[in-house]
């Protein structure tokens, strides 16, 4: 009983995760040391996003929390569901980073 009560409660949660990386907005990334991405609906704006990494390495970032970390070795194709407002140039590696709202 009490596995069929974990797996019914897994495979609720794996539909919630999916539902929680559907994007509304998307805008390619330039890397910078001390420029926030902006958002895409208004310039002026900062709001923490998802990143999307169209080729592999590290990619160094600010978090929503104010935490620079590097993610080292992150794979072509990935989606970081970490909050952001920053991808550094020095110590990013990556390309064709995507921010996703």
């Amino acid at each position: 009983m009490l596995e069929t009560d974990l797996t019914g409660r897994v495979q609720k949660n794996k539909k919630m995760a999916y539902q929680k990386l559907q994007v509304g907005r998307v805008s390619a990334v330039v890397p910078s040391n001390t420029v926030d991405i902006p958002y895409v609906g208004d310039a002026s704006s900062v709001w923490p996003c998802v990143l999307y990494s169209g080729t592999g390495g590290n990619i160094r970032v600010m978090t929503a929390g104010g935490d620079d970390v590097t993610f080292v070795g992150v794979p072509a194709g990935t989606f970081m569901p970490v909050q952001v407002t920053r991808v550094f140039a020095t110590g990013t590696a990556a390309t064709s980073i995507m921010a996703c709202w």
